[in-house]
C-alpha cells in the first residue's frame, strides 16, 4: 500500500459553458445526481491562482454510490482553442463503470461522443473500457474491471457508473513528472513503460501504432495518477492566467499532509469543512489538496 500524503481522488474539477447541459448528460447517462449548486468564493478563487473565477456558477455531482467522489463543474466559458488531449495538464479522468458495453449501448446520442469503443485492454482481458469525450470537452476513460488484476490494488464497481479512481496527466517530460509527485507527496517512482494511446494519437494525428513513455504512480486508498509523456507539438494548456485551464482544470485529492499557513477552511462538497491548499506540478497542473 502507498504511504504516499496524496489519498482518495475527492473531486475532478471541469470547467462547464452550460451546467444545464452538464447536468442533463450525466443524469440521464450515469445516474449521477446533483449534491450542491453554488458558487466560487474569493477566498477559493485567490487559492487557486484564478481571481476571474470568483461568483462563478458551480455545479456538484456524484454518482448514485456515493463513494465520496464527486465531479465539480464551474461555469466558464469555452475556449475554441483546446484540443483535448493534445496539451499539459490533466487531460482524463478515469471512471469505475459496471458494464462498460452496457453503458456504450444506452448513451444518449449528442451527450457525449465515443472515441474509442469497448475493448480489453492489451495485456488482460479482466479489463474492458472506452474512452469518452463530454459536453464540456472533458475526456473520460470509462472502465469495467472484471476480475482482481494480479499485483494491482483496484476498486470494484458498486454502482452503474461509480467514482474516478485514476487521473491522466499529460507533459513533455515524465521523469520531471514522477520527480515532481515524489518531492511533493512522498509517491514513490513507477515503472516507466511504452503504450499505445490511441485516442491521443488520433488528437495528435499520429498512427495509432504509436507509443508513449507512460507511468502508473500509486496513491493511497486505491487510487492512482497515471503520467503520460506526450509528444513534441504537444504543449501548454493556453488560458486567461485568471480563469481555471479549459477541460478538466483541477483535481482534488485528499492529503495526510499538515495544512500549512496558505490553507483555507471550506465547507459543503468536497471538503466538509477541512482545510483546503492548492499547488502545481511540472506539467502545469493544479493541485488541490483537502488536508483531513
Amino acid at each position: 500500500m502507498s504511504t504516499s500524503q496524496l489519498g482518495k481522488i475527492a473531486c475532478v474539477t471541469v470547467s462547464a459553458p452550460d451546467l444545464d447541459a452538464i447536468e442533463l448528460a450525466y443524469s440521464r447517462n450515469f445516474n449521477y445526481q446533483v449534491r450542491e449548486n453554488g458558487t466560487v468564493s474569493e477566498a477559493q478563487a485567490a487559492l487557486w491562482g484564478t481571481r476571474g473565477m470568483a461568483g462563478a456558477q458551480t455545479r456538484v455531482m456524484e454518482p448514485a454510490s456515493g463513494s465520496d467522489f464527486v465531479f465539480r463543474f464551474i461555469e466558464r466559458p469555452s475556449d475554441p482553442s483546446y484540443a483535448p488531449l493534445t496539451t499539459w495538464g490533466w487531460n482524463a479522468s478515469e471512471v469505475l463503470v459496471e458494464n462498460v458495453d452496457a453503458l456504450a449501448e444506452q448513451l444518449v446520442d449528442g451527450d457525449f461522443e465515443i472515441l474509442g469503443e469497448p475493448k480489453n485492454l492489451s495485456f488482460t482481458d479482466d479489463i474492458r473500457a472506452m474512452q469518452l469525450r463530454g459536453p464540456a470537452n472533458e475526456i473520460l476513460y470509462m472502465t469495467e474491471l472484471k476480475a482482481p488484476i494480479p499485483g494491482m490494488d483496484l476498486p470494484t464497481s458498486t454502482c452503474f457508473v461509480d467514482n474516478t479512481f485514476i487521473v491522466i496527466l499529460g507533459g513533455c517530460d515524465i521523469n520531471a513528472m514522477i520527480e515532481s509527485y515524489a518531492q511533493q507527496f512522498d509517491i514513490m517512482p513507477a515503472p516507466i513503460m511504452e503504450s499505445r494511446i490511441t485516442v491521443a494519437s488520433k488528437a495528435f494525428g499520429l498512427s495509432i501504432e504509436h507509443r508513449y513513455p507512460i507511468s502508473a504512480l500509486s496513491i493511497n486508498d486505491q487510487c492512482m495518477i497515471e503520467v503520460d509523456e506526450l509528444p513534441a507539438q504537444a504543449g501548454p494548456r493556453k488560458s486567461d492566467p485568471d480563469l481555471l485551464p479549459p477541460g478538466i482544470a483541477m483535481v482534488s485529492f485528499r492529503s495526510s499532509a499538515a495544512a500549512g499557513p496558505q490553507a483555507i477552511t471550506c465547507e459543503g462538497m468536497p471538503y466538509g469543512g477541512h482545510a483546503a491548499t492548492c499547488t502545481s506540478g511540472a506539467a502545469g497542473e493544479l493541485i488541490e489538496l483537502i488536508h483531513i
